[in-house]
């Protein structure tokens, strides 16, 4: 049942986000359509309340319980990026406004840029982790939890694995070939988040 409700809370991300997308940019209703991506966090709610009420009518900690969480960190350390990412496409494509800069490829503007990324997988994997020791403490000593353990530790296995990539970029720059240096391109992260604001007109002001 879990698994089917991460698969449910999947699909419900990406048609809440096209709803709120379509309704900002081709309906014009800004509100409206902020309104719809703001219920996309009420997924991860009813996943969490679900997997709680699960354990609490005694079913045995499993690797679905395991997934749940690890689906419920990485939406918060992650969700917020990919929503950004694709406004910004829509504001482009839909509602006029200008074509979202590329992620730099260079030097320490990449550097930066995968550094921020990897901090979202940090923050995954703490929510990840609190609420798997939560689901720990709240089965208690008589449950097995071994496989509450396992996502644990497979959690931080992966946000360590994410760190050293990220790392990578900062310790072997890229070099533009053209220049034949380090070149701090134009980080997407100083570009005002489109989420903020009315969409046509005021996009066309970044």
């Amino acid at each position: 049942m879990i698994v089917t409700l991460i698969v449910l809370c999947e699909v419900g991300f990406w048609v809440l986000l096209a709803a709120g997308l379509a309704t900002r940019y081709l309906l014009k209703m800004p509100r409206a359509g902020m309104a719809l991506l703001l219920c996309e966090p009420v997924l991860e709610v009813v996943l969490l309340v679900v997997t709680a009420i699960d354990l609490k009518n005694g079913a045995e900690p499993s690797w679905e319980h395991g997934l749940a969480a690890l689906y419920i960190g990485y939406t918060v350390g992650h969700g917020h990026r990919t929503v950004k990412w694709l406004d910004g496409h829509a504001a482009h494509r839909l509602g006029g406004g200008p074509r979202p800069p590329k992620p730099p490829r260079y030097g320490m503007a990449r550097a930066r840029h995968e550094g921020r990324v990897w901090l979202g997988s940090l923050v995954g994997g703490a929510v990840a982790t609190v609420l798997l020791l939560l689901a720990v403490r709240y089965v208690g000593g008589d449950g097995n939890t071994e496989s509450l353990w396992s996502w644990m530790f497979a959690a931080w296995r992966a946000v360590g694995i994410h760190g050293l990539i990220a790392l990578s970029y900062l310790i072997w720059q890229k070099k533009d070939p053209g220049s034949g240096s380090a070149v701090p391109a134009r980080d997407p992260e100083d570009v005002p988040d489109l989420l903020v604001g009315r969409p046509g007109q005021d996009e066309q002001k970044v």
